[in-house]
């Protein structure tokens, strides 16, 4: 039984006419006679009933053309599921990203895949970049959004966005931009990533305190931006992020914009090998919107 004798049994079963359907499914009548028999044959029952003057249905018959007809949509539907698949244009893309990115371009990336290729689903997950360069490599993620990345050789990168670093710190705090001086927070305490969880990243603010006279006094760890900046607005430390990162905020907080310090924010897209094989045309976009 394959799926062309389905769709003749069921223009027969449309037509109830043998001559009909024959014509419509370009095929001789005594030989669609004969496939009907076999594919009775082939289901064990009958499936019309026929006389000289009339053909209908049985009541085997009936339940089998809807049943035929559900077989051939699924088909149908499956085959062009693969087609979009194969084409980038259905499935899922696997994002890991940092906070700064979620607050900057990110959202204007996920509408523009969504208008573009509305079958596709998008899985986000909030990492730091050693988690995207694992997950990248292991292939449980796509794509991935990093800030200062050291990035692997396995992987494939590209700078799309240059940032500037803010001091992060309560509103009651007495700092103030017109007098600041880097070097005055010495002695406060600091609320950074474990170096296991964000080494680029750490490496990047103890480079920044370092070229200010000191390494910073790191009272509490946390990868949670989230996290970090309610510990700022509660008092209990002071942080240095993406200005980026502060986007959107309603916290009793206040940043001073380091914009005269050599280290800047440098927003990376990674991706992988198997990112240009399966989703090329994803990677286009995105490659678009950030003008890489």
């Amino acid at each position: 039984m394959d799926t062309q004798t389905l769709r003749n049994f069921i223009k027969l079963a449309d037509t109830l006419h043998f001559t009909k359907a024959s014509e419509q499914v370009f095929m001789a009548q005594p030989a669609l006679s004969r496939q009907i028999k076999q594919l009775e044959e082939a289901v064990g029952a009958k499936l019309f009933i026929r006389n000289k003057r009339n053909v209908s249905l049985t009541k085997a018959g009936i339940y089998f053309k809807q049943a035929a007809q559900q077989t051939l949509d699924q088909l149908n539907y499956a085959i062009n599921r693969t087609k979009q698949i194969h084409n980038g244009e259905a499935g899922e893309i696997r994002i890991g990203y940092v906070h700064s990115v979620m607050q900057s371009i990110l959202p204007q990336i996920i509408k523009e895949i969504r208008e573009e290729f509305p079958n596709i689903k998008t899985v986000l997950r909030e990492m730091h970049n050693d988690e995207q360069y694992r997950d990248l490599t292991e292939q449980k993620i796509d794509i991935g959004f990093a800030t200062n990345p050291i990035v692997p050789s396995n992987l494939k990168s590209r700078i799309f966005q240059k940032d500037s670093f803010v001091v992060v710190l309560p509103n009651h705090h007495p700092a103030s931009a017109s007098s600041f001086n880097l070097h005055d927070l010495a002695a406060e305490p600091f609320i950074l990533p474990h170096e296991v969880e964000g080494s680029d990243y750490v490496s990047t603010v103890q480079s920044i305190c370092m070229d200010a006279g000191f390494l910073p006094n790191v009272a509490h760890h946390t990868s949670s931006v989230s996290s970090a900046l309610k510990l700022v607005e509660a008092g209990l430390c002071v942080t240095i992020e993406p200005k980026n990162s502060l986007a959107n905020q309603k916290l009793a907080i206040k940043y001073i914009e380091l914009d005269k310090i050599p280290q800047k924010v440098q927003s990376a897209i990674l991706w992988t090998e198997n990112t240009e094989r399966d989703h090329q045309p994803v990677l286009d976009v995105i490659r678009r919107i950030i003008k890489i």
